[in-house]
């Protein structure tokens, strides 16, 4: 293990700190092998609900989402059924740790680093629930290290994916050269209630989607994201906008018809954040945000005052697999590995939005593996003066 001591630190630590800025490194994604396109979620709104005085609305939202495809975890007749909220669950158990393993591995091998390399897994998760947390399980599964921290959070929805980010952050600016893995998983088709038939309710029966993420935050080494700051705020008085009620069937998901107008209160927390950091939030190099629908990118981009090309990932993401909660920075993020990156020293802001209304934000760097050697090199050098 890789960690400073618990009491007060050292000047150098201190200055070590400063230096070794933790870098998020490629994710990992995967979604489910049963799909369903925008044109069979509107075939099977009508057919389910043609007496609904508000279908005609409820089938312009969704085609206004822009969702082209989304991916379930299981066949959608099976789906559209409901065993009770204990088989559900138990589904969501069984098809995680069928799924997650394989999802982590590919994490770890684009960061280089082993299981015994990982100082804490950060589990997120808002569609199942599960105690021990899953966390424990991988641990034992795939050979962590007995030593390994765990922080599941399963009650900030879609902007859980944000959070992990930024606690990865903390923690591996607490201890320098520590590692942390981040695991988003997220099965939101096993969150469908068949009797609610609010307007709220079938937008998100057409709009969410399953999808599985993980990365890896690395205190020292990697390519990605060099993580400089991070920060959360919250709307007040919104915290029924996005919601859970629990019932005996299992959770049934509310959404106020506000939430899509949450980007003009938001966007100034962004551009807070930026200009504590002295940048320029509408002058960026990439933007890596949650979609949780078409305005919320139109209206970041009007209010941020930035192209409507900068959303492109996230946009994708939407368009490919629907709003997949937690794992969609993760996976907009992916996409802009797979597009080649961009520039070395490149600026960017990471983002996600969800209950509360809440917003967790992140800035950083591009930064490639040559780079981040050199920074360290010239880092190790300065420091080994210093001690001589």
């Amino acid at each position: 293990m890789r960690h400073v001591p618990a009491g007060g630190r050292e000047p150098s630590a201190r200055r070590k700190q400063a230096r070794f800025m933790a870098t998020l490194c490629r994710p990992s994604v995967s979604v489910p092998e049963h799909v369903i396109t925008m044109e069979e979620t509107l075939e099977l709104a009508r057919e389910r609900h043609a007496g609904h005085p508000q279908l005609p609305l409820a089938l312009r939202l969704i085609e206004n989402t822009g969702v082209r495809t989304r991916h379930i975890v299981q066949p959608i007749e099976e789906t559209l059924k409901h065993p009770g909220f204990e088989d559900r669950n138990r589904l969501y158990e069984r098809e995680a740790k069928a799924r997650v393993p394989a999802v982590v591995q590919r994490a770890l091998d684009d960061a280089e680093l082993l299981t015994t390399d990982i100082d804490v897994i950060i589990y997120v998760s808002c569609t199942g629930f599960m105690m021990p947390s899953l966390t424990a399980w991988l641990i034992n599964e795939m050979g962590f290290e007995s030593t390994t921290r765990q922080i599941p959070i399963a009650q900030l929805g879609c902007a859980a994916g944000g959070a992990a980010v930024n606690r990865a952050h903390d923690f591996c600016t607490a201890y320098p050269e520590a590692n942390a893995l981040i695991v988003a998983c997220e099965f939101c088709s096993l969150c469908y209630q068949p009797t609610d038939i609010g307007v709220g309710s079938l937008l998100s029966n057409g709009l969410f989607g399953d999808g599985i993420a993980a990365a890896v935050v690395r205190g020292r080494g990697g390519t990605g994201v060099r993580l400089e700051r991070n920060g959360s705020y919250l709307i007040p008085k919104t915290e029924e906008w996005i919601m859970y009620d629990v019932k005996a069937t299992g959770f049934h998901f509310l959404l106020d018809k506000r939430v899509p107008a949450t980007m003009e209160p938001l966007a100034p927390a962004l551009m807070d954040l930026a200009g504590t950091h002295g940048w320029n939030a509408s002058n960026l190099d990439f933007y890596v945000v949650h979609a949780g629908g078409p305005r919320i990118l139109d209206d970041l981009s009007k209010f941020l005052k930035v192209d409507p090309h900068a959303f492109r990932f996230s946009r994708a993401t939407l368009t490919e697999y629907g709003n997949i909660a937690s794992a969609v920075v993760l996976d907009a993020l992916r996409r802009l590995f797979d597009e080649g990156g961009v520039q070395d020293g490149a600026r960017g802001l990471l983002a996600g939005f969800g209950p509360g209304i809440t917003a967790e934000m992140s800035l950083g760097r591009w930064q490639t593996a040559d780079e981040r050697a050199a920074v360290e090199r010239t880092a190790d050098e300065s420091r080994g003066v210093r001690q001589a």
